[in-house]
């Protein structure tokens, strides 16, 4: 199958998943009715954030988690019709075999990347891994990886930091075998015990403790009351999203990163430990041609504007202001913030109607 062949029938059943902790990629198994991501994109939640082409961002339950397989399913929502996709059969992979893989690393959304098995049985952590030189990166945990004829060979789980593209993908059997092992809890939440194996469940587990072997585990359905607080400026910022009517839960993307939208705009705020937030809003792409006057006009608006600026990266035209923490109040960044939609809704058209720019194209159109 054409590599292109296989990005296309793979792109509406990839979902973005995040949590207050960070994002990474799950994928729809439609036999299975689950998203299968890794346990340490969700770990610790008992819900997370997905969206995905023809799901949108909404909540919901972790059913099931394998910390010694790092392997995790979430529930599928209601009323969702998705494209069917293989769980490849029989001799898996070889060394030298091609292979894709396909994720939303750094929060690019439907990023694929291609190349070889390097090792097919790469011992590590006790388990015997894919190894491969596909580059995956921080985002792409939980992603499918996939076989040239369109299976699914393994979950993209890690890297070896510092390494030159030494990716590593659970093969394909180990889910099979928690996916078949789950089919007796379908609809409840389980867990895995890492040290025996043992399925834990609400009605079997013996306080905190495996009831087969007595490892202390972490239950999160059990912990739904201790529903994560973010901190210092983090929980302002917070507080402003809410105040502008936005589902805090659903806009999380990290514990100091967010994405919020309003009419046409879309903001992404981002907090920098080193003490300064950016809120940036993707306006447009530069017009293919007769570039100048656009030009002129951003740097003559830049000079006349006092909170914002505009910015040009690759080809995206970008408005952002930019507050330093030890500034932050909630009246200043509802303020701030309240601008930017509003000047990003303005400036948008201005850009395409009057320059020629190009009409943002979002992840869920591309």
């Amino acid at each position: 199958m054409d590599p292109q062949q296989i990005i296309d029938r793979f792109q509406h059943v990839i979902i973005q998943i995040a949590t207050p902790q960070g994002t990474g990629t799950g994928f729809y198994v439609k036999n299975e009715n689950l998203i299968i991501t890794n346990d340490h994109v969700v770990k610790g939640n008992s819900e997370a954030v997905i969206s995905g082409r023809s799901i949108p961002k909404q909540m919901s339950p972790v059913f099931f988690n394998d910390a010694k397989y790092d392997l995790a399913f979430i529930k599928v929502p209601e009323g969702i019709e998705l494209p069917d996709i293989s769980l490849a059969e029989g001799h898996i992979v070889k060394d030298g075999d091609q292979v894709i893989a396909i994720g939303h690393p750094y929060g690019l959304n439907y990023t694929a990347t291609e190349g070889i098995v390097s090792k097919s049985n790469r011992l590590q952590r006790g388990i015997n891994y894919i190894q491969i030189d596909a580059a995956i990166n921080p985002g792409n945990s939980g992603g499918p990886l996939v076989n040239s004829n369109g299976d699914i060979v393994g979950v993209n789980t890690f890297i070896i930091a510092g390494g030159d593209n030494l990716g590593f993908a659970l093969p394909v059997e180990y889910l099979k075998e928690d996916l078949a092992e789950y089919k007796n809890y379908f609809g409840k939440y389980a867990l895995k015990c890492s040290s025996c194996g043992y399925f834990v469940t609400e009605e079997n587990i013996d306080g905190e403790y495996c009831p087969n072997c007595g490892t202390k585990l972490e239950f999160p359905v059990l912990k739904k009351d201790a529903e994560y607080k973010p901190v210092g400026a983090a929980a302002v910022i917070e507080t402003i999203i809410e105040q502008l009517g936005k589902d805090v839960k659903l806009a999380r993307r990290g514990p100091y990163s967010w994405e919020i939208e309003e009419g046409s705009a879309k903001i992404i705020i981002n907090y920098n430990q080193d003490g300064f937030i950016v809120c940036d809003s993707i306006l447009c792409t530069l017009p293919k041609t007769n570039i100048g006057p656009m030009y002129e006009f951003l740097l003559r608006e830049n000079y006349n504007m006092e909170s914002m600026m505009f910015s040009v990266n690759n080809q995206d035209v970008i408005l952002s202001t930019f507050i330093f923490d030890q500034y932050l109040t909630y009246e200043t960044g509802l303020e701030n913030i309240k601008s930017l939609f509003a000047a990003a809704d303005k400036y948008d058209n201005i850009l395409v109607e009057q320059y020629g720019a190009q009409k943002r194209i979002t992840d869920d159109n591309n």
